[in-house]
């Protein structure tokens, strides 16, 4: 579904990344692991539109994405929840959840999305009129992502879901991220340091390091990996 080919990304003459090839298959998640600075974050900026490549291709359901704006990326079914969250925070959680389901024109569909988001992360509904700001991290993660679930996303692309959170409901929010996978189909591509989590959902991951894919394989095997282990287990 989602193939990126050679995708180099500079700040000025800062290479941030350097031909990062990888596929998210149809239905699959993938994870990207790696420390802080390996590009991870840069690399679903620029999938998403919110950067422009040097080079490569952002290949989407057979077409070419690189160089069009986010909110045509958005519309073809491609979202991105942002590390950090980024709700926003002057809104109600309605608010924001209406704002996910901008692109969206038919009534009966938004409803069902909103009601689906809601028998996940119930908490979003006990919350509906309390403004974003005010809400845990945790919760304002589970509104981020119920946000992109309300675009009706085709592919979803999760930055550092775990960033912030506190660690009992950590678990909870990758309970839901496989869920959304495995009930409704969602493509998802993750970025998260925490290679435990990463490798324990995914099917199949890459490892970046200065911009450049130094591993790849399928999650299970990757867990045994010695030089992952060293680097990312504790190993």
């Amino acid at each position: 579904m989602l193939r990126i080919t050679d995708l180099c990304v500079s700040y000025g003459a800062i290479a941030a990344l350097s031909g990062v090839t990888l596929e998210v298959p149809a239905g699959s998640i993938v994870t990207l692991i790696g420390s802080n600075g390996a590009g991870k974050t840069t690399t679903l900026r620029t999938i998403s539109g919110l950067l422009k490549p040097g080079r490569g291709r952002i290949e989407f359901a057979g077409e070419n994405l690189a160089g069009l704006p986010a909110h045509q990326i958005v519309a073809r079914g491609l979202c991105h929840v942002p590390e950090g969250r980024m709700v926003f925070s002057n809104l109600t959680v309605e608010e924001n959840l209406a704002m996910g389901a901008f692109l969206q024109r038919d009534a009966a569909t938004i409803a069902a999305t909103r009601e689906y988001v809601f028998s996940i992360f119930p908490r979003l509904k006990e919350r509906l009129k309390q403004t974003a700001g005010t809400l845990s991290g945790g919760e304002q993660q589970m509104l981020a992502i119920g946000r992109a679930l309300m675009s009706k996303p085709k592919c979803l692309m999760l930055d550092e879901p775990s960033l912030g959170i506190a660690p009992r409901l950590i678990a909870t929010i990758f309970e839901k991220i496989a869920e959304i996978n495995r009930t409704q189909g969602i493509t998802i591509l993750l970025v998260e340091q925490n290679a435990h989590l990463a490798l324990a959902v995914s099917r199949s991951a890459y490892v970046l390091e200065t911009g450049r894919v130094v591993l790849q394989g399928d999650s299970t095997a990757l867990r045994d990996n010695p030089q992952l282990k060293a680097a990312y287990l504790g190993g």
